[in-house]
């Protein structure tokens, strides 16, 4: 089989190696790509927010399959190009990506079906959503409506957080043209857990748990990040909780997707928060998470094209989904000033070495090489730093154990991940 994944973050590295290993796999190719996926496959030019220019260019290479990673794409709808011109893909259609695309979609959606969320109102004005937020009593979570590379997300507790919460999005459009519109969503408290799930239009079947840690310091503090983060499985996730959110979430929203959308065919993310009054759905992502997919891929037995195919083909039922014992931990090497601006072209050591302690992989993120063959960063998210143990607790110290090993100007990252618990919010 000849494969492109399109993307350039550690999510997409994490796709590639796991892709790299099928026994079927004849050529791998990347768009863009970068060092680490180089290491995997041919890299090739283009930017895949030009679906029709990817497109082109699978119809030209006689690719067998092509898996998207970033949202963007997917919510353009690439998969309806590649469809029109026979070209099989990995992704869900434009009018089932609007459930990552749209929150007010979403919402309103999962009002009409029952599944469970926290209390919300959507809003067009700022004047309007100003006057709402300064009567609510709640602390909320004020949500851009469109795509904000996992940041669009604003806790406010007080009524004047939230005032600037909404001036921020709306009115500064601090997100662009994806906070004209805002949810604003009371403030849940609980545990908060990334349920992934494979959709062949009919069947939803979960894959491994996840647990992400989006705010950028320890004691979950901070900014809210795309991610600093993640652990597999999450602890409180039980079979008990996985059959509830089976039956709540997935299933209705699975079965609405087939009778409205001529069905969901890919990875529906859930990101949903452990509450007293059981799982309540925060949100979800069309495709595979950042950082979950670095915990999730490598906890995976078997071949990942083979569940891809199973996904295109509508034959989930007939798959078995084997999933490698113990845990896994990514840790993200992020560059300093991040989540806000920062620098780039700063030259990074000790990939190598970390990569080759026993059970360790490094996924790049945001990475370059500079004129002279060198690794330098060239994004927020650096690398992925993953490590698998027989429990959470020896996963965590060993991906900080690697992660001792790399450096870079100004380096940064979480110390607590897979030994705090990341909740409250939205």
């Amino acid at each position: 089989m000849k494969v492109l994944v399109v993307g350039s973050g550690a999510r997409e590295h994490a796709l590639a190696w796991k892709i790299a290993g099928n026994r079927r796999l004849t050529r791998l190719y990347c768009l863009p790509g970068n060092p680490g996926m180089a290491e995997l496959g041919e890299l090739l030019p283009g930017d895949p927010e030009d679906i029709e220019g990817v497109a082109t260019m699978a119809a030209r290479l006689g690719l067998d399959l092509t898996v998207v990673g970033p949202e963007g794409p997917l919510v353009k709808g690439i998969a309806d190009v590649f469809a029109r011109r026979g070209l099989r893909l990995f992704g869900p259609t434009a009018a089932a990506a609007q459930l990552e695309g749209s929150k007010s979609f979403t919402r309103e959606l999962l009002a009409r079906l029952g599944v469970p969320g926290p209390a919300h109102k959507v809003f067009d004005d700022a004047a309007e959503a100003r006057e709402y937020v300064a009567g609510h009593a709640r602390p909320v979570a004020v949500k851009v409506d469109g795509l904000a590379a996992g940041k669009g997300v604003l806790i406010a507790r007080e009524v004047d957080e939230a005032q600037a919460a909404v001036q921020s999005c709306m009115s500064q459009q601090m997100y662009g043209p994806a906070g004209s519109r805002v949810v604003i969503e009371d403030l849940l408290s609980g545990e908060e857990v990334s349920a992934l799930a494979l959709v062949d239009g009919r069947r939803a079947l979960q894959l491994p748990s996840a647990q992400d840690y989006k705010r950028a310091l320890d004691g979950d503090r901070g900014p809210n990040t795309g991610g600093m983060g993640a652990c597999s499985p999450a602890p409180a996730y039980t079979a008990e909780l996985a059959a509830e959110v089976q039956t709540t979430v997935f299933a209705p929203v699975v079965r609405a997707m087939y009778e409205e959308f001529d069905a969901f065919r890919g990875v529906l993310y859930a990101g949903l928060m452990l509450t007293a009054d059981g799982p309540m759905l925060l949100e979800f992502n069309v495709r595979f998470g950042d950082p979950e997919a670095q915990v999730i891929l490598p906890r995976l037995e078997g071949d990942l094209l083979d569940l891809m195919e199973a996904v295109l083909e509508g034959r989930l039922d007939r798959v078995n989904l084997a999933v490698r014992p113990g845990a896994c931990v990514s840790v993200v090497l992020a560059a300093p000033g991040y989540p806000g601006e920062y620098p780039r072209h700063l030259p990074i050591t000790g990939v190598n070495r970390a990569s080759a302690l026993p059970g360790v992989i490094v996924f790049h993120g945001g990475t370059a090489r500079d004129p002279a063959g060198g690794l330098v960063t060239a994004g927020g998210r650096v690398l992925a730093v993953t490590a698998r143990g027989d429990t959470l607790a020896a996963a965590a110290e060993l991906a900080y154990e690697a992660a001792a090993h790399i450096s870079f100007p100004g380096m940064q990252f979480r110390r607590d991940i897979a030994r705090g618990t990341p909740g409250e919010g939205g």
